[in-house]
């Protein structure tokens, strides 16, 4: 038995705290949110994890110091635009020997860093690792046990497998894979890739539309990476396509369903509100931009996203990318 800390108490960090403590960890969720932690310890309900009820085993705390100072593992589960802060503030509480889990996708905007990246820069331990657990998983899901699989990525390998073994159980299946700045690209370029199929599906457009959108945007990620020295293996697996195939089609998709709103017509602002939670697309924009900058690599499906969410028409980005001569890759 492992204890564990979870700092993030949304969707995704609830689900996998309800997980580890059926796999029979010591599990505590912390948030900064006290209405948020009031409503799970009151209910073991989670508002947006329909008829799930958390177990009675797990424990909630609003206390950063407690949670981080007893881990012997420690999940953040934040959204991306809150991971520096929050490292920032758990690094004085931190053990030596604790290992440190990442589940935000994201890309930092300002760094063009890595979610484990800047938890490390954060707690000013550069070389320390830290793990990424990424793939095509949504929290809707896993919450109620449905088959699903994930991928523990880390350039030690060692501390990728100690967390493989801790998540992994009958119906959460975790792969290990070294080239951890792949699976973490995959994770925040994808959510970009899925607005543009939502945008695809709220101008009203087919599966085709769609299905090209999300084919060349895959194309799109692998182009980024390998100029970034990542392994191209990565693209085309579970943290890969594997994510972008669920996040561009599934109605769990905040960043899908974000991108049909921005189709139909509302604003990005009117998007988000409506969706209800992070959208972390419209979060990686600024980062693939200038990445696709740094390393002078052509995004045009994620140039056109931009471009939408800055006021552009819709219908007419997508024209545009449909008919844009593309040499097959």
């Amino acid at each position: 038995m492992a204890v564990i800390g979870i700092l993030g108490a949304g969707t995704w960090g609830t689900a996998l705290a309800k997980l580890l403590v059926q796999n029979g960890h010591d599990v505590t969720l912390w948030s900064a949110i006290p209405a948020e932690l009031t409503a799970l310890q009151t209910t073991h309900r989670h508002p947006k994890l329909e008829g799930v009820v958390l177990p009675q085993a797990l424990r909630f705390s609003d206390s950063l110091e407690s949670v981080t100072s007893a881990a012997e593992l420690l999940v953040f589960a934040v959204p991306s635009v809150y991971i520096r802060s929050v490292a920032a503030a758990a690094a004085p509480f931190l053990n030596d020997d604790t290992i440190l889990v990442s589940v935000a996708k994201g890309i930092e905007a300002e760094t063009f860093l890595s979610m484990t990246d800047v938890i490390r820069d954060a707690i000013g331990q550069k070389t320390r690792p830290v793990v990424a657990l990424s793939g095509p998983t949504h929290a809707e899901e896993v919450s109620i046990g449905l088959p699903t699989t994930i991928v523990s990525a880390c350039e030690d390998l060692a501390a990728a497998e100690t967390v493989q073994r801790i998540f992994s159980n009958g119906f959460f299946r975790t792969y290990t894979n070294a080239d951890a700045r792949g699976v973490e690209l995959c994770g925040a370029m994808k959510n970009i890739i899925a607005l543009a199929a939502g945008v695809s599906d709220g101008i009203g457009y087919g599966d085709n539309a769609k299905a090209a959108l999300i084919t060349r945007g895959m194309v799109e990620i692998a182009r980024l990476g390998e100029a970034m020295g990542c392994d191209q293996r990565t693209f085309y697996g579970l943290a890969g396509v594997g994510d972008l195939i669920v996040t561009a089609t599934s109605r769990h998709s905040r960043n899908n369903r974000a991108g049909y709103l921005l189709g139909a017509g509302y604003s990005a602002e009117e998007a988000v509100q409506k969706v209800g939670m992070v959208v972390e697309g419209l979060n990686a924009l600024p980062a693939a931009i200038g990445l696709s900058q740094r390393y002078n690599v052509e995004l045009p499906i994620t140039f056109g996203v931009n471009a939408i969410v800055h006021g552009a028409d819709p219908k007419d980005i997508v024209n545009r990318l449909m008919n844009r001569a593309y040499k097959e890759e």
